[in-house]
């Protein structure tokens, strides 16, 4: 009786430690089986459905967490992208060609061979062609040229050339008809398996070109072609790789005896010849000292004066290298320097053709040795003509000394590229090339002729501007006796020596100009 009743008085608390049993094994359950979140913590089950207010937070969160995803994986790319581009240049410098090895490693013409490829191909690259450039001014920038099948139009015409003209030398002709003929040989190769009859391209079908240099890298080619329709046009983009550059040759080249014998053909114009004795004297004399002067006089009218300044200028600077011939005829500076040429009767020397209005420095004489060389070498200088003081210097109290004056500005002169008559050659090649044309009187023409002798022999002729040889300004008169063609090129020169083109349209413009300066000075009173 007493089991009986304790196990009624036990039965409630069975059952209630079994239901708590029961409950904490759902618990443990449900806590087990829920999926786990991005921060890897459980949450409980709810018994009801999320409220307004926890969906948009819910929503937000997805939003946010998928905004993170995409952010760490343009950051991998990134990542990966820089780490690439930090072993280009390791890279670049692993294969760098020394232009060298592609010339001397003759043990290994295939590794050569392939080095050069190289190279070429990387001129590509490194030219502006798939891209463009940063660069720093507007004068930076490598203007393009344009051409057709005739006709080359250009910026830098310079004084011999025109905006517009056929190509005339013959490296440029030939250049731009190699460029047509490959690119219309590409257009006729065929593309893929296409069984369409193709379109056979010509020459005929070019429209125009347009090209630029990057002097370090290469020339780059744009030609447009018909197309199959009116407004379907076909283009080609070539490009013409510059190599490394090669040693050639590595010389000393001594001068210390060589001689220059400058020859001068002279008319009158003695207070002109004066002057020149001053320029002579101090670079030629004192400076250079490796000098000799041959002066050929036509007449004999100021003939005395001419002399005497020679004379004045060998005793005050004890100077005897000079030699005065005096012929009785009508001038002709063909004839003056061909006489003073043959007269020198010593060993082979470097002959300077001069005129009397000419100012040399004593660096241009050792240009004039450097680029002679007998039997290889004569040297055509291009000289720096000046433009007449009076208008340059119009503006200023007073007009600049004669060293002032010789500067290589745009304002002050232009490079006399249309002239040959300054010229240093050896004295075996001027005779070998058979002189001057003795039948041209007068001024001009003789200095073409010789120019083009030498053009169509062997001899190397180096054309290049020099800063130290100054064509000193005078007032030109062309006279009647010239023949037409003479006096053409005399009036020519003549307009070319006195000003650049924005001063002498100041000069054309001057009374509108000095009307508006009135203008300004009125309006200026009135407020």
């Amino acid at each position: 009786m007493m089991l009986r009743r304790g196990f009624i008085l036990f039965l409630p608390r069975l059952v209630g430690l079994l239901v708590v049993a029961c409950c904490s094994v759902s618990i443990v359950y449900m806590l087990a089986c829920t999926p786990k979140g991005d921060n890897q913590q459980l949450a409980l089950p709810r018994v009801h459905g999320p409220t307004a207010k926890e969906a948009f937070l819910q929503e937000q969160e997805e939003q946010h967490r998928n905004y993170i995803i995409s952010l760490k994986k343009q950051i991998a790319q990134l990542k990966a992208e820089l780490q690439g581009r930090s072993k280009q240049p390791k890279n670049v410098q692993d294969q760098h060609i020394d232009p060298l090895d592609i010339q001397l490693d003759h043990n290994n013409p295939e590794k050569a061979q392939a080095n050069l490829l190289a190279f070429l191909r990387s001129q590509i690259d490194k030219a502006e062609v798939h891209s463009g450039i940063k660069l720093s001014t507007e004068y930076a920038a490598v203007p393009f040229e344009s051409f057709t099948l005739q006709k080359v139009y250009q910026l830098e015409t310079g004084l011999t050339r025109h905006p517009e003209e056929k190509p005339v030398r013959k490296d440029k002709r030939d250049e731009l008809v190699e460029v047509i003929e490959l690119a219309v040989g590409s257009l006729n190769k065929p593309e893929g398996d296409s069984k369409a009859k193709p379109h056979v391209y010509t020459a005929s079908d070019f429209i125009e070109g347009i090209y630029r240099t990057e002097k370090d890298k290469g020339t780059l080619y744009e030609l447009t072609f018909k197309g199959d329709t009116k407004h379907q046009f076909k283009k080609i983009v070539l490009f013409r790789p510059f190599g490394p550059v090669m040693k050639v040759k590595n010389e000393n080249v001594n001068v210390a005896d060589t001689l220059i014998n400058v020859i001068v053909p002279l008319a009158k114009r003695a207070s002109k010849f004066r002057q020149f004795m001053q320029n002579f004297r101090e670079m030629g004399i004192q400076q250079d000292g490796r000098i000799h002067l041959t002066v050929v006089y036509f007449g004999k009218e100021q003939m005395n004066e001419v002399k005497s300044i020679l004379e004045n200028t060998s005793k005050a600077a004890n100077f005897k290298n000079f030699t005065f011939i005096q012929l009785n005829e009508e001038f002709s500076r063909g004839k003056g320097l061909d006489v003073g040429a043959r007269f020198w009767k010593g060993n082979n020397v470097v002959l300077f053709f001069c005129d009397v209005d000419i100012y040399f420095t004593a660096e241009f004489l050792n240009s004039c040795r450097l680029n002679t060389q007998p039997g290889k070498k004569v040297f055509y200088p291009v000289l720096f003509s000046q433009y007449n003081p009076s208008i340059i210097y119009g503006h200023q109290d007073s007009i600049p000394s004669l060293e002032q004056q010789l500067v290589i500005k745009k304002e002050t002169g232009f490079w006399r590229d249309f002239g040959f008559g300054m010229t240093c050659q050896y004295r075996s090649d001027f005779i070998n090339i058979g002189g001057f044309d003795l039948d041209i009187k007068g001024w001009g023409g003789e200095d073409v002729h010789l120019y083009r002798k030498y053009l169509h022999s062997n001899l190397i002729v180096i054309r290049t501007p020099v800063r130290g040889l100054f064509h000193l300004w005078h007032e030109k008169q062309c006279l009647d006796e010239l023949t037409p063609e003479q006096y053409k090129m005399c009036m020519q020169s003549k307009a070319m020596n006195e000003a650049s083109h924005g001063q002498l349209g100041m000069l054309v413009f001057k009374q509108e100009i000095e009307t508006h300066l009135q203008r300004q000075k009125l309006s200026s009173k009135k407020t």
